[in-house]
């Protein structure tokens, strides 16, 4: 091709941002990369707000310092690329509850998302099963097999450590059900290690010794000023044409590559590109895949999305005890499924006036009618709920704010995995040019995403000729 490459990434979330930076990187000198924004901000559920004054999350909050083999998160390193390494701050308080019983109880120690590695440190939240996790003389696993979270520990260890310990820990991040979600999708190292181990806790400590972590090493870390900032310098870094407002309505293959038809039917822009990255959620994304592919069309549009709402108030000098805050089991019969303590967890917005910002997350997948509230009707609501389960009363908030994210979380059921990869394996053979990432497809959480872009952005500079290296 003696032309410069022209690239499109079509979805500007940290995914299509990380695939631009990656292309800018490691593609030939000259290559056009624009990225095509449907909403009026880069950023996807990244997004750094004010409340009285003070920049606070609306979306994502933090992302994890390693990755599951140990070493630097691809989020880190990503943000070491763009020069904000120094911006990193760490948790300065760690320890979250469980709400539970009408009070707080620490989360245990020695845990994997909730499953335990040791019975006894789990006593004082959740009972095992009288014959808990006993050796059956094989591997919890076959070779090939994925289960539901759920199926898998209700077996070993009984319904109370599931809805206590495991359903509150993965609905914090998935807004899902431990019952629905792929073991192999939310907890990769503890299904590599359900292969050969032949009790759960005897697993979940295999899988906490494959990735050890220095004593006193941070998990979580944000960025001071905010996440958008991480936005912000990987668009610049990116050297890519960002169209906002630009919705990308049709895709079709051409001779030379691919023809977008961008923009409002009434006035429809056609553009032509290389190779495309569909950086989308997975519905979007087949519709645009449809007409090219109506295979992967229907496997990655079968994925299912969660609802939430984040309301964060501010709340002055209010009594809040030293946790980074507390997940809420459906048990307990709450409209928060957890909150975050944003000025005592992150101790570099902590404020001298006393004034403390409380973020809650609401919304649980199939059970999303608490999303239909209007926003003062949340609020209040919230925080009664906080100062029921605190058992104070809380003062009323200066301010607050409503945050939804509609169809914002994906919901991996069992086989998930295996369905994406065989999408993508048919989807490189028919159009090789042509390449999907985003967390719809490889799982949520900032590392994630970044890496799932940037393995984008290298598969389409080999399929355009170049090393990827």
């Amino acid at each position: 091709m003696s032309r410069p490459w022209r690239v499109a990434v079509v979805g500007g979330g940290i995914a299509g941002l990380a695939a631009a930076v990656r292309l800018r990187d490691r593609a030939p000198a000259g290559t056009e990369i624009t990225v095509y924004e449907q909403s009026g901000a880069l950023g996807g559920k990244l997004r750094t707000g004010e409340l009285a004054g003070q920049p606070v999350e609306f979306g994502a909050e933090s992302f994890l310092m390693r990755d599951p083999a140990g070493g630097e998160s691809a989020a880190v390193t990503l943000i070491r690329r763009l020069g904000l390494a120094e911006r990193i701050v760490h948790p300065t308080v760690g320890q979250a509850a469980l709400a539970v019983d009408g009070g707080l109880r620490p989360v245990p120690g020695g845990t994997l998302v909730g499953v335990p590695g040791d019975l006894e440190r789990v006593a004082t939240v959740a009972r095992p099963a009288a014959d808990a996790d006993r050796d059956g003389g094989r591997p919890l696993l076959g070779p090939d097999e994925d289960v539901a979270v759920g199926t898998l520990v209700r077996a070993r260890l009984g319904d109370e450590v599931v809805d206590r310990l495991v359903d509150p820990m993965l609905g914090g991040v998935y807004a899902g059900r431990a019952d629905d979600l792929s073991l192999v999708t939310t907890m990769p190292a503890l299904a590599r290690a359900a292969r050969v181990e032949h009790t759960l806790t005897g697993a979940v400590r295999a899988a906490q010794a494959a990735a050890p972590r220095a004593p006193g090493a941070p998990v979580f870390g944000t960025l001071a000023g905010g996440l958008s900032t991480l936005v912000e310098a990987a668009a610049t870094a990116s050297g890519a044409t960002v169209r906002l407002h630009a919705a990308v309505r049709e895709l079709t293959p051409t001779a030379e590559g691919w023809r977008l038809t961008v923009g409002p039917t009434r006035a429809p822009e056609l553009v032509e590109a290389d190779a495309v990255v569909l950086a989308l959620p997975a519905r979007p994304a087949a519709r645009l895949l449809a007409p090219v592919t109506s295979e992967v069309a229907t496997t990655i549009g079968g994925l299912d999305y969660a609802s939430v709402a984040l309301v964060t108030l501010a709340l002055p000098d209010p009594e809040l005890p030293a946790l980074s805050g507390f997940l809420v089991p459906v048990t307990e019969g709450l409209l928060i499924k957890a909150s975050t303590f944003f000025t005592i967890k992150w101790g570099h917005l902590a404020r001298p006036d006393g004034i403390a910002l409380v973020r809650a997350s609401v919304g649980r997948y199939g059970d999303e009618t608490s999303l239909h509230l209007a926003d003062p009707d949340l609020v209040a609501t919230v925080h009664r709920e906080l100062s029921g389960v605190l058992g104070v009363a809380l003062p009323a908030p200066l301010a607050s704010h409503v945050q939804r994210w509609g169809g914002a979380l994906p919901q991996y059921a069992p086989g998930h995995g295996d369905r994406v990869a065989a999408a993508r394996t048919a989807l490189r053979a028919a159009h090789p040019t042509l390449v999907l990432a985003g967390a719809g497809l490889d799982g949520v959480g900032i590392p994630v995403c970044v890496r799932s872009g940037e393995t984008a952005a290298g598969e389409i500079i080999e399929a355009l000729g170049g090393s990827g290296s």
